[in-house]
């Protein structure tokens, strides 16, 4: 089976890569590079904690636990790290957290109370405010390194096969007898299938399949889809896994770096006219840091990258065929970093096999047909212990 497959974000890299394993023709495509899109401006906390709707929260669960299975697969240097994560709270939103815990728990989802000093024994080279009132470690959560996450993944793509090419789709034709992608330029690529996995250019690139994918497309200042991330430089912590605290998310990156979000800043950026380094925002997040570090009058170095989140229009994964007798296999989710090995592992096996997997079964774009807009859409306002 020849499977082209556009996206070379983390979702379609994987896509790809397991598609490779099997055995089939596997071509993957990506207009800017692999992992330069969303996937590259993603907190990157791998997790269930914020996901009631009990079909994702399984999905997501799913997730947690592939990250560990594909990470004894692949070679190199490890890009996943089951560190765990721990949520502060202080007294504005020590019930909710208490409310979540209690939820989880009831799930089976692991969950626990600390002290100030568990949590610092945990987190390492951070200082817990004088204003946290309640702290929770969930020691089943962790993170990846995206960036790394994504060219080991395509590495061992092509080690097994696959081809990968910079190019931009123009078009995609779906008939019954195969897909054709034409490429900038005018080069012609048939399939069997095509997997379709371009984070938040899926809509506009399945419209021109005539296929409709809802997605949330707004980006200007302070739209859902807009996320901005902090890479602080300096000072160099021991930080030793993520962190959701009253104004302020943290978790380690590489060489002593610390990767910071702030969801409710996210309100005043606007994508087409960035933050700069010395403005208002700047300072607000380099504050919002001193506040933990373990010497608080050490001036913080920060980068800011804005990222645009793929964003289904109610929220959750959209994994399947856009009609029963497509040919193109729609692939979109918010929660990409999560869900990327285990929605890889799935939809190849739905491609390879033609039999449905059960996990993904909520999750077909058939699902919106004859919805109104208003049904769908979803309220995903920016929280304090960290993103849906």
């Amino acid at each position: 089976m020849k499977v082209i497959v556009i996206g070379a974000g983390v979702l379609g890299v994987s896509v790809a890569r397991h598609l490779a394993v099997a055995g089939e023709d596997v071509l993957l495509l990506d207009r800017r590079g692999a992992g330069t899109g969303t996937s590259a401006t993603t907190f990157a906390w791998t997790n269930s904690s914020r996901k009631p709707d009990p079909a994702y929260h399984r999905l997501n669960l799913a997730g947690m636990e592939e990250h560990a299975r594909l990470a004894g697969q692949l070679r190199g240097a490890p890009s996943y790290f089951p560190s765990g994560a721990l949520q502060w709270a202080d007294a504005a939103n020590e019930r909710r957290l208490a409310d979540n815990v209690a939820r989880l728990r009831s799930l089976g989802y692991a969950a626990e109370w600390v002290t100030a000093d568990e949590a610092v024994r945990t987190a390492g080279d951070l200082r817990v405010p004088a204003a946290i009132t309640a702290l929770a470690h969930f020691p089943g959560e962790g993170y990846v390194l995206p960036d790394l996450f994504v060219r080991t993944l395509l590495a061992d793509a092509v080690r097994h096969g696959a081809t990968y090419l910079t190019s931009e789709v123009e078009t995609i034709d779906d008939r019954p007898d195969g897909v054709t992608v034409t490429l900038a330029g005018g080069r012609v690529h048939t399939g069997d299938r095509v997997v379709l996995a371009a984070g938040r250019w899926t809509r506009r690139l399945a419209a021109r399949a005539g296929i409709d994918v809802p997605m949330v497309t707004d980006t200007g200042r302070g739209a859902q889809t807009v996320g901005l991330l902090g890479y602080a430089r300096h000072p160099r912590l021991d930080l030793r896994c993520v962190i959701h605290s009253p104004g302020l998310n943290l978790r380690p990156a590489a060489d002593g770096h610390t990767v910071l979000q702030a969801l409710d800043l996210n309100a005043d950026v606007d994508p087409a006219d960035p933050p700069s380094a010395d403005g208002d925002i700047a300072d607000a997040l380099a504050r919002r840091f001193r506040a933990v570090l373990p010497d608080p009058a050490v001036t913080p170095r920060i980068d800011l990258r804005v990222g645009i989140r793929s964003l289904p229009a109610d929220g959750h994964t959209i994994a399947g065929y856009a009609s029963a007798r497509s040919r193109v296999y729609c692939l979109v989710t918010h929660s990409g970093i999560t869900l990327a090995p285990i929605l890889g592992r799935l939809v190849a096996a739905e491609i390879t096999t033609d039999q449905e997997q059960d996990l993904l079964g909520a999750f077909r774009p058939t699902r919106f047909t004859g919805a109104a807009r208003s049904d769908i859409e979803m309220d995903q306002r920016a929280v304090g212990l960290g993103e849906q």
